[in-house]
């Protein structure tokens, strides 16, 4: 079997049982600060694991792109290495919402496996839970009698909590789980050694395949746990292991999901693949880099494709840390010193199509971005490479610090150091860059800890109805709260059965305002309103002192209509740049709140002055037009997509969506933020900078309403007050360019001043060397007015004096500077290094400074300490 078709045979079985089968969630997580990246098939549905969202389907089932580089499950590090970690993988997974439970999950998975997959038996093992004393746990004797229907009973093993009790993370549902193992090994060795005994060993070829979590607890901020009042199943199977299993491979890198790129990579690098190498093989490295390259491809492109771009914060980071980890390994064990990375998205687009398409519909821009991320890498390692060669080492030690700078700052692979390092026959210091690197991840830990106690709950119910599509005030109950604390400040999580607030989503910032008590004597102050798994949570500083009372929510309508306004205007700019640029433009992120609207787009080259100028004459244009906002609420999906209208890519939409019409021949969108009634409420649109975010992205920020009314008179004012300067010419534009002009003939003839200045110093010094033990000594304050012309004179003292050890002081507006010049030969023959000169005389005036070793310079707060500092130089010639 394809792994087409195991893909699809694991969703037709399912649908036979039942299930409804949904879409792959986006790999990148919206709206759940607790996660990153999509890491497990159950992500999408926590909403419905934690009881904040309505069931509208008590069997699921799907195909899931998840990511695994970053917090608790970090697989980076082993992806390449051995043969079945992987960056991103598909999770197939069938789920019960309180429908059925133990008997059916695993007599279903027993059934698919042996009688449609056909796995022989004899090579299976299961798993359960053990019980825990300490936690009050029993065995978890019920899947263990279902168990013996179907397996016998020296192939059902004992798990303990580590293994065989599933959590979903510090608090929140949980339950034992049974693991479902396959044992790969040749018959002979199966025999010789029983695969029980290797089931969580890290055998490579005794592997989970399917893991059925029980969720049946809820585990509380105290570590208590408390019966669910609903039991759900929760199953995961990655595909790449059960290809690998059906396939009858020792590797997942043999199977048909990667072969075909492995293949294109060994034809075009000349360099067979060798997927049996082992450590110390000479064919290691390029099997370990043409596995990375072929698993970190998929990551890439569909982190991109899900609208998250290579950066340098949050999630951003991380893919551009996996495609980085890709290129080092192509360009040090494969040879490959140009981009080649992208060459890989055409056959990826080919291989998803028709399972996830919305790679193959940006393949071009997807390709692009890796493109232009890998020419812009390209660089910083050569300059890495560069900084590496300049090191010095006395006893033959990379020192920790160094070793990590190479890796946080240049993306190099500690193991890419150790074998540069080995070339010069020196070693790396392993335990100075584990502390730097422990260091920077406790930073980072700290930096984002947050501190999250126990829901409270305040009144009865579930459901929360959202009305601030309709109006700014309502009267509420709050449903539950709960105590937060990060960054050492304390806030309150509120959560109302009714609410005006817009909850941040969807680029829209989050509505601002406040809930008072009915009386109107008492009011909190909503700092923010944020989207948490689906649920509408309201940031207060303070909880009335009667949580159970009604009360009256109330949204600031100023902020809302500033906001609005944003919003609105970022549909009619996203329609204005597809008729002025081309039908290629697709947003890819986008900033609405009360201030101003960021709106970020797919295009690869600036957006000229005159284009920009049409863009914003076609949004003004239908601002004056004054169209009338056209909502439709609750349409479905597919009939909404069949109608024309524009969805976003890297967005989870539901079954029924929200369409966002202004003139249905101009602009037709999916949205759920909030909008004008009529385009002329925005009054104004101007668009104040243009700029890149990243390959392939321009980034586009504008003004509306009252915010452009002040920006055009601020410009006015300016203008007018330049005029009155110019003394109110008829050209003002040219006066300005005359002045411009003449101002740069005075700076011409000033330069050319300092430079005769410097050439009849160059002489002066000259006679006032000294020499010291074969060396031209010469060390003195200078009156120059820019660093450009202290180093000017030092190269033409250099040009008049051999065997030259020049210090030069200066004050240079108010502050001291250090000078050293160094001739070549002495750098050679006496081992003078300038850059260690410039750094110890620095001390003298509380600076520091460096260079290279022939030309350095310093800078510092202390004047008064340039004549120790030219006292001291003379110490180097002893």
């Amino acid at each position: 079997m394809t792994t087409k078709e195991i893909r699809q045979s694991f969703l037709d079985f399912f649908a036979a049982k039942g299930h409804q089968i949904v879409p792959s969630a986006p790999i990148v997580v919206k709206d759940d600060p607790t996660l990153m990246f999509t890491n497990a098939g159950m992500n999408q549905f926590k909403d419905l694991f934690l009881g904040e969202a309505a069931i509208k389907n008590s069997r699921v089932a799907d195909t899931q792109r998840c990511l695994r580089v970053s917090g608790k499950h970090n697989d980076l590090e082993e992806v390449g290495i051995d043969t079945y970690h992987h960056t991103m993988f598909e999770m197939l997974g069938n789920w019960s919402f309180g429908d059925y439970f133990k008997k059916e999950a695993i007599a279903w998975s027993w059934e698919l496996l042996t009688e449609v997959y056909k796995i022989p038996k004899d090579q299976l093992y299961v798993s359960v839970f053990e019980g825990d004393e300490k936690e009050g746990l029993p065995k978890d004797q019920e899947a263990y009698e279902i168990w013996k229907q179907y397996i016998s009973e020296d192939r059902i093993l004992l798990g303990n909590k580590k293994d065989n009790f599933w959590e979903m993370g510090e608090t929140g549902p949980c339950g034992p789980c049974s693991e479902i193992h396959v044992d790969m090994r040749p018959e002979a060795e199966r025999n010789k050694v029983p695969g029980s005994t290797l089931v969580n060993q890290d055998d490579p070829q005794v592997i989970e395949i399917w893991n059925n979590v029980f969720m049946q607890y809820n585990r509380l901020k105290n570590g208590s746990l408390e019966k669910l009042p609903n039991q759900h199943v929760d199953t995961g199977m990655g595909l790449e292991r059960l290809v690998r299993v059906i396939q009858n491979k020792t590797s997942n890198y043999d199977t048909d999901v990667f072969q075909p790129l492995i293949q294109y990579i060994s034809e075009q690098s000349r360099i067979p693949y060798l997927g049996n190498s082992e450590p110390g093989d000479d064919s290691w490295g390029t099997a370990v880099a043409m596995r990375v390259m072929s698993d970190h491809i998929r990551a890439i492109c569909f982190c991109i494709a899900d609208g998250t771009l290579p950066s340098n914060n949050k999630a951003g980071y991380v893919v551009r840390r996996i495609l980085r980890r890709a290129v080092r390994y192509a360009y040090t064990f494969l040879n490959l010193k140009d981009p080649f990375l992208n060459k890989l998205v055409p056959i990826l687009a080919d291989q998803f199509d028709g399972v996830f398409p919305e790679l193959k519909k940006q393949q071009d821009f997807v390709q692009k971005v890796v493109l232009e991320e890998e020419v812009s890498f390209l660089r910083t390692l050569a300059t890495g490479i560069q900084r590496f060669e300049r090191f010095e080492t006395s006893d033959k030690l990379i020192k920790g610090d160094f070793a990590f700078e190479l890796y946080d700052t240049f993306g190099f692979p500690i193991d890419l150091t150790e074998l540069m390092a080995r070339e010069k026959g020196w070693t790396v210091d392993m335990g100075g860059f584990e502390a730097e690197l422990q260091q920077q991840k406790q930073r980072s830990r700290a930096a984002t800890a947050i501190d999250t106690g126990d829901w409270v709950i305040a009144n009865e119910g579930d459901e929360v109805e959202f009305v601030g599509y309709d109006q700014l005030e309502s009267e509420c109950r709050i449903l539950k709260y709960r105590k937060v604390t990060a960054k050492g400040k304390d806030q309150f999580q509120v959560v109302l059965n009714k609410t005006p607030f817009y909850a941040e989503s969807g680029g829209q910032a989050g509505d601002t305002g406040k809930i008072e008590d009915l009386t109107g004597l008492f009011e909190y102050e909503v700092s923010d309103t944020k989207k948490e798994n689906g649920l509408i949570i309201h940031y207060l500083d303070q909880i009335p002192e009667e949580p159970k009372n009604a009360f009256r929510a109330i949204v600031d309508p100023a902020n809302r209509k500033a906001s609005e306004n944003n919003h609105s205007a970022t549909h009619l700019l996203h329609a204005a740049l597809k008729q002025v640029l081309g039908t290629h433009v697709n947003q890819k992120g986008s900033l609405v709140n009360g201030d101003y609207l960021r709106f970020d787009f797919s295009h690869f080259s600036k957006v000229t002055d005159q284009e920009i100028a049409e863009i914003e004459a076609i949004v003004n244009r239908k601002i004056r037009e004054n169209i009338a906002l056209k909502e439709q609420r609750n349409i479905p999906y597919q009939e909404a997509i069949n109608s024309g209208v524009t969805a976003l890519f890297g967005e989870k939409y539901g079954d029924f969506v929200r369409v966002i019409t202004f003139d249905d021949h101009f602009s037709k969108e999916l949205c759920g933020g909030t909008h004008v009634k009529t385009t002329g409420q925005i009054g104004f649109f101007k668009i104040t900078s243009e700029s890149a975010v990243a390959a392939g992205v321009r980034r586009i920020e504008a003004i509306t309403a009252d915010v452009a009314e002040q920006f055009i008179n601020e410009q006015s004012e300016q203008i007018k007050g330049l005029k009155d300067l110019l003394k109110n010419p008829t050209d003002l534009l040219k006066s300005v360019e005359s002045l411009i002009e003449e101002n740069s003939k005075l700076k011409k003839e000033i330069e050319k001043s300092i430079l005769e200045r410097s050439a009849g110093l160059k002489h002066e010094l000259v006679k006032e060397a000294v020499l010291i033990n074969g060396i031209n000594f010469l060390a003195k304050k200078v009156d120059l007015p820019n660093t450009d012309a202290v180093k000017n004179l030092a190269y033409a003292v250099k040009d008049l004096l051999s065997d030259l050890l020049l210090v030069l002081a200066c004050e240079i507006d108010g502050k001291p500077s250090l000078t050293v010049m160094v001739s070549e030969n002495l750098v050679k023959e006496k081992g003078l290094n300038a850059g260690n000169i410039v750094r110890e005389l620095a001390k003298e005036i509380q600076g520091g400074g460096g260079g290279q070793p022939f030309f350095a310079t310093a800078g510092g707060k202390d004047s008064s300490g340039l004549d120790r500092a030219l006292d001291k130089a003379k110490s180097f010639l002893a």
